[in-house]
């Protein structure tokens, strides 16, 4: 797969390379630049190993390819290979554009079978934990920043994760950053649409419900989130929270021990995965992001402040940029000083709250616009066709 540096003229065919369209930042935003580049007339098509997702229904309503080569299990690798090199030799793409680690490495190694065809790899993280991964995982991102060096283009969707990726190996003269895209016409404030959700989860109109979305995983940060709200609630008997997403069984039944240990029960809701995600943002008085490690430029973040939400963050990658004046951010593994941004805040949105609202959405509009997104991404993929 290798690209020279001219801009084509026409259309571009372009294969999003990804594992699956689970809920994640990785996958919403390939989601989204699939559609949008769709929508500018490019071929554009996702490739998964797994189906199923539900991300997939995005695709299917902006009428968007999507190609599931189908993976029975870890150890169906020859079968599997083969069937996706089939798969490209059929689409015969211009460009494959591929995400996270695994995909990336899969991609690169399948370059001699689709001579001519671009290669892109996508960045969305920043200053990973590898003590917190298994072997494979480690294995595979420490090859994947040693491998950069035989990729044309690689695509950050943020400062901090290009410096880190620079860090580790990266060429930094073929890293370009590329921020997320936040869709604001379907992230906007509509308190009526989050009413039915906070009736569910039992919070009335006169309680605060703080919230922190993303899967159960140790970068996120729920332990902090956790013991942050124990304090809160301590000194704000109004307060109440939800963790909304999921993770591995066991983490996850820590996690509710240590909130059950925390006295939490009746103030606390996990809500599970969802996907009715403004839903969820206009149920919520205040989003968290208690990020430990890891995050680039978070789409939780982003989708929320759209919503007209206040956030409070933790100084993890972009984050900060993200939230600029129109909320709080504080070190990362830092409970006491994550209860405090979030009294704060509160007493903040009491008095500013419509203020506070605007502010939110605007600095998304501005900052983090699809439209740019699209734009930005696609100038650099035809550099590659």
């Amino acid at each position: 797969m290798a690209g020279c540096e001219h801009r084509r003229v026409g259309p571009v065919k372009i294969i999003l390379f990804i594992r699956a369209l689970t809920v994640g930042g990785a996958e919403r935003r390939a989601a989204l630049l699939a559609r949008g580049l769709r929508g500018r007339g490019h071929d554009a098509k996702v490739v998964v190993y797994y189906g199923g997702g539900a991300l997939e229904d995005d695709l299917r309503a902006a009428d968007v390819p999507l190609i599931v080569v189908g993976k029975s299990g870890r150890w169906d690798v020859f079968g599997f290979l083969w069937r996706l090199v089939r798969v490209l030799r059929r689409e015969r793409p211009d460009v494959v554009y591929s995400w996270l680690p695994s995909s990336n490495l899969l991609a690169l190694a399948l370059k001699p079978f689709v001579p001519g065809t671009g290669l892109a790899w996508a960045v969305c993280a920043s200053n990973l934990d590898l003590s917190r991964y298994d072997g494979v995982s480690r294995w595979a991102i420490r090859a994947e920043a040693w491998a950069s060096r035989f990729v044309a283009r690689s695509i950050a969707n943020s400062q901090a994760g290009r410096d880190h990726a620079i860090g580790a190996g990266f060429p930094a003269d073929r890293l370009k950053v590329v921020p997320n895209g936040i869709d604001t016409a379907r992230f906007h404030p509509d308190r009526a649409l989050g009413l039915p959700l906070r009736a569910e989860w039992g919070v009335d109109a006169g309680q605060t419900l703080i919230g922190l979305v993303g899967r159960l995983d140790p970068m996120k940060g729920h332990p902090v989130f956790l013991r942050a709200a124990a304090r809160l609630a301590a000194g704000h008997p109004e307060a109440r929270f939800v963790c909304v997403g999921d993770g591995a069984a066991d983490y996850r039944l820590g996690l509710h021990a240590l909130a059950a240990g925390l006295g939490l029960d009746g103030k606390l809701v996990w809500a599970g995965t969802r996907v009715d995600m403004p839903e969820v943002y206009n149920a919520l008085d205040i989003a968290v992001s208690a990020s430990s490690y890891g995050e680039g430029l978070s789409n939780m973040l982003g989708e929320a402040m759209a919503c007209g939400l206040p956030c409070v963050a933790t100084a993890v990658g972009d984050s900060a940029w993200v939230v600029g004046d129109t909320g709080i951010v504080v070190l990362p593994e830092a409970p006491e000083a994550l209860a405090e941004a979030l009294a704060a805040l509160l007493l903040r949105r009491a008095e500013q709250g419509p203020e506070l609202a605007r502010a939110a959405r605007q600095r998304i509009v501005d900052r983090l616009s699809v439209e740019a997104m699209v734009a930005d991404t696609l100038a650099e993929l035809e550099a590659l066709s």
